[in-house]
This record gives C-alpha cells, structure tokens and sequence, in this order.
C-alpha cells in the first residue's frame, strides 16, 4: 500500500464541482488486482447530511483530489461513501473506489478552453495564472 496526503477535494456532480473543507485527508492505493484506493476526509460536521444521503444511495461519484503538493494536477476517482463517522467536533467520512484512466494534463486543456473562450494576450495570461492556483473544473473534463 501507499499512502498520499490529501490536500482537496471537490466532488463532481452534473459537472458542477463542490469543494469540500477540510481539516485533514489521506488517500490510501491499496495496490491491489482491483486497483482500488480508499480516501479518508477529516472535516467538518455541517457535511453530515451531505455524506450520509450519499451513503444511504450507494450512488457512485466523481471526486477531484489533489495529492500532496497544492500545484499537483488533481487525481480524478470514482467512489461511494462507505462510512460517515463523527469524531468529537468533525466527521470522518470514508470513500472508496477506483482511479480514473483518462486524465488530459490540467494545464494544457484549460489554456485550450480559456482560447476557446476567445482570450488573448495579456488577459489570457492572467486567467490562466489565476485559473491555475485555483483549479476550477473544466468544461470538458474527462
């Protein structure tokens, strides 16, 4: 097994991304013929309802985590909640699932929709710089 240290994380629904705040994390490859990974969120209590109704729908979903380094291109996974926990002030929410195979280079699809977009010059520059220190997602994210 190796483990990672989890950084973000933002969950992916109807290409919509919502962040999640959180205290800690850990993302954890379990290396195994499954290639399955366990990602464990330290937050806050206020996404209780949010991660249990996931929990109780066995609804798998998309997750965007950065691992270890803030300028990391974020890992993408599909998970289902396998646990909601609370532990004094915070929940412990446990996901598990599997690393998506199709990952575009974050830097080199945003500069691709941001000229799309029409930018140019100066102003690309600056929304690429700014877009890349926060990571929004992208349009057409794989």
């Amino acid at each position: 097994m190796k483990t990672f240290k989890m950084i973000s994380v933002s969950v992916i629904s109807d290409n919509v991304e919502v962040p999640i705040t959180i205290e800690d994390g850990i993302v954890i490859n379990q290396e195994n013929s499954s290639r399955s990974w366990v990602l464990e969120l330290f937050t806050d209590q206020n996404y209780e309802n949010y991660f249990t109704e996931l929990k109780m729908s066995n609804e798998v979903y998309d997750v965007k985590v950065i691992i270890s380094y803030p300028e990391n291109e974020p890992a993408h996974f599909e998970v289902v909640t396998y646990s909601v926990k609370k532990i004094g002030d915070h929940l412990s929410v446990l996901l598990k699932g599997t690393l998506k195979r199709v990952r575009r280079k974050y830097a080199e699809s945003l500069l691709a929709e941001l000229i799309e977009d029409g930018l140019t010059g100066e102003d690309l520059l600056a929304k690429f710089e700014n877009d890349m220190k926060m990571r929004p997602a992208l349009k057409k994210n794989e």
